[in-house]
């Protein structure tokens, strides 16, 4: 009985012994195995690095608040075109050779240079003008295709400024825009503002711009013809010129409305446009969703159902204009 009992216990050293050297090699396995690498993000933006580090921390804390751990599982590939909108092919050209797994992108132009260097590659509008019209979607609700995102609404946006700008100075009778001749959808934003202008009667004139070193020439040629206001169309390069646009502008005493709320942050009388911050948070929503697993094309392209209006009291003190309590009431936030 003895003798079953030792060898009993014999077999069972041996097995104990045996499993843990199997968990010993497992563990040893497992240490050896390479960590997976993270996620490589694509970010190609048409303003400045420094202009767009809002955006950029709006982005990131979207994708924080999905769980996503900056470095452990992804990092972001940046570029930025500084308002050159003719360098974006070739950034986005640079992009694809890194092979990333999606890009997000600041702008229809930004879009289609990604699109046309990277054409099997995720797309993810984070703003963009209207998608359909620019091409990059068949529809807003069943986009087709490898880009999703969200549209700007900018054409809704625009054929408010007439209104803004005469409620915040009822006098004007003459209005300047500047429009970024680079932007696919800037007809489609012209004519919004034209049939504002028809309603309210007032003329307003356009100077197409194509690149920064022509801003003080088309803002000339806008007071020669008399321009008493000036309204700025959604431009990528714009918002990176936008202190030097102001600064012009208010020289010559005119009431300026902007697409975002750093338009009256500078300086500008009036901003009037989506919360972008938000559009960013929310891009990180896509990105997660296309990095899990689903498809470009079967993400519904979004509109933003938040548009902020803000005004700058300190310019309409310096410009001598009263401010309505009717315009004030209405604004998301005063700028004193």
């Amino acid at each position: 009985m003895a003798i079953h009992q030792r060898e009993g216990m014999n077999k069972r050293r041996k097995l104990i012994v045996a499993l843990g050297a199997g968990a010993l090699t497992a563990s040893f396995a497992a240490l050896a195995q390479p960590k997976q690498a993270p996620i490589l993000i694509g970010w190609l933006v048409a303003s400045s690095r420094e202009a767009s580090s809002r955006i950029l921390g709006s982005f990131k804390k979207g994708l924080a608040a999905l769980g996503w751990k900056e470095g452990a599982q992804f990092v972001i590939e940046e570029r930025y075109a500084d308002g050159r909108t003719d360098r974006l092919p070739f950034l986005a050209e640079e992009l694809a050779e890194k092979k990333p797994a999606l890009i997000v992108t600041s702008s229809a132009q930004a879009t289609s240079a990604a699109a046309k260097a990277a054409p099997k590659t995720p797309i993810v509008m984070a703003q963009s003008a209207d998608p359909v019209i620019a091409g990059f979607a068949a529809s807003l609700g069943r986009p087709g295709g490898m880009i999703t995102g969200l549209s700007n609404i900018t054409a809704d946006i625009t054929e408010k400024y007439v209104e803004l700008l005469l409620a915040a100075a009822p006098r004007l009778k003459r209005i300047g825009f500047l429009v970024d001749s680079n932007n696919p959808t800037r007809v489609t934003l012209a004519k919004a503002a034209q049939r504002s202008a028809a309603q309210h009667s007032v003329d307003v004139h356009f100077e197409e711009v194509a690149g920064p070193e022509e801003i003080e020439t088309a803002l000339s040629r806008l007071a020669k013809e008399g321009a008493q206001a000036l309204g700025v169309m959604s431009s990528a390069f714009f918002s990176n010129e936008r202190q030097r646009i102001v600064k012009v502008a208010l020289s010559r005493r005119w009431p300026v409305i902007g697409f975002s709320s750093g338009w009256a942050e500078e300086g500008a009388l009036l901003s009037y446009g989506i919360d972008i911050s938000a559009n960013y948070r929310r891009a990180a929503y896509y990105v997660d969703r296309i990095l899990k697993g689903a498809k470009p094309g079967d993400l519904p392209i979004e509109q933003p159902t938040s548009v902020e209006l803000v005004i700058n009291m300190k310019t309409a003190r310096a410009l001598k204009l009263t401010i309505a309590p009717e315009l004030m009431v209405r604004a998301t936030r005063l700028i004193e």
